[in-house]
């Protein structure tokens, strides 16, 4: 039985709303792709609609790369997924943005494939405490046993999400939709996958937590 009694999202339920935002997500690139071939249809500047052809396309490939490892299956049921694969996911998915730096530490392994979503997904949740751009520090702690994922961010107008810190604390005042689904699928990742979630925020930087739960 699931720890947190505000997991309550039926599978159907569920796939919709990650299927919508995942393509919340992408829909803004594939426009602007677009928007880009209507201008070269008019005739408009070559060299203009060619760059913002090859940035959106490559947004796009970004963010779909990304959402194949952390919504979607990624594999068999049950597969594991190597660390590597998320690292150079977050790196890309940063870099597109060109809103954040990632620093990736810890070592390379291959583990359960929620435990590898868990990290995705919340590296979303921090990477929406930036509004404004910063820094992003992930730390890997014995990732195939006894696992710790730490999640420092640092930036102008810092916040923890508030439908993260609701659901993440079990308190659902809304039901859940495409916007609010992201983190609920973070804490239903850590359930599954037997972790808790913290976070601490000082003012400096917020720390995000994701580690094994104690037996007792």
């Amino acid at each position: 039985m699931s720890r947190n009694p505000n997991l309550t999202l039926n599978g159907p339920d569920l796939a919709a709303l990650l299927c919508s935002r995942v393509c919340h997500d992408v829909i803004s690139p594939v426009g602007a792709i677009n928007n880009g071939l209507e201008l070269l249809d008019e005739g408009g500047a070559d060299a203009d609609a060619m760059d913002l052809i090859r940035t959106s396309a490559l947004n796009a490939s970004v963010r779909l790369k990304f959402a194949r490892i952390a919504f979607g299956a990624s594999g068999s049921v049950g597969a594991s997924i190597d660390t590597g694969e998320a690292e150079r996911a977050a790196k890309d998915f940063a870099e597109a943005e060109k809103k954040a730096t990632v620093v990736w530490n810890g070592p390379r392994a291959i583990v359960a494939k929620n435990r590898v979503k868990l990290l995705l997904n919340l590296f979303l949740v921090a990477y929406a405490s930036i509004p404004r751009g910063g820094t992003i520090d992930v730390t890997l702690e014995n990732p195939e046993f006894d696992a710790k994922f730490t999640l420092v961010v640092k930036g102008k107008l810092m916040r923890v999400p508030a439908k993260f810190a609701e659901i993440c604390n079990g308190v659902v005042e809304e039901a859940i939709d495409a916007h609010s689904v992201q983190p609920y699928y973070t804490v239903l990742l850590a359930d599954e996958s037997g972790m808790d979630i913290t976070y601490t925020a000082n003012g400096e930087d917020i720390t995000y937590v994701a580690e094994m739960r104690s037996a007792s």
